[in-house]
């Protein structure tokens, strides 16, 4: 997927703006696997194969996208797909 048509997305949720992580890119620079992840309500979005996952939460299952997201992300993914930020875990 190429940068610009990232810039182009936007959360599936609340549409708010996402940020993007890049994990692996091809030769001519298209984004190949990657997180992008809503600003506001911190859903996690991963990019496969250069396609990103943006379904309604009704039609994920977390128990398939976790291996994924794992590999993917260093902080924890909640079921909700949403990020936990390390910092409220330690509260």
């Amino acid at each position: 997927m190429r940068i610009e048509t990232i810039k182009k997305l936007c959360c599936s949720f609340d549409k708010a703006d996402l940020k993007l992580t890049v994990i692996s890119k091809d030769i001519q620079e298209n984004i190949l696997e990657g997180i992008l992840l809503c600003k506001e309500c911190k859903r996690v979005y991963p990019i496969v194969s250069g396609i990103p996952i943006m379904s309604p939460d009704e039609y994920r299952e977390f128990r398939l996208e976790q291996p994924l997201l794992q590999r993917l992300t260093k902080d924890k993914v909640s079921d909700s797909f949403r990020l936990i930020s390390n910092e409220s875990e330690n509260k």
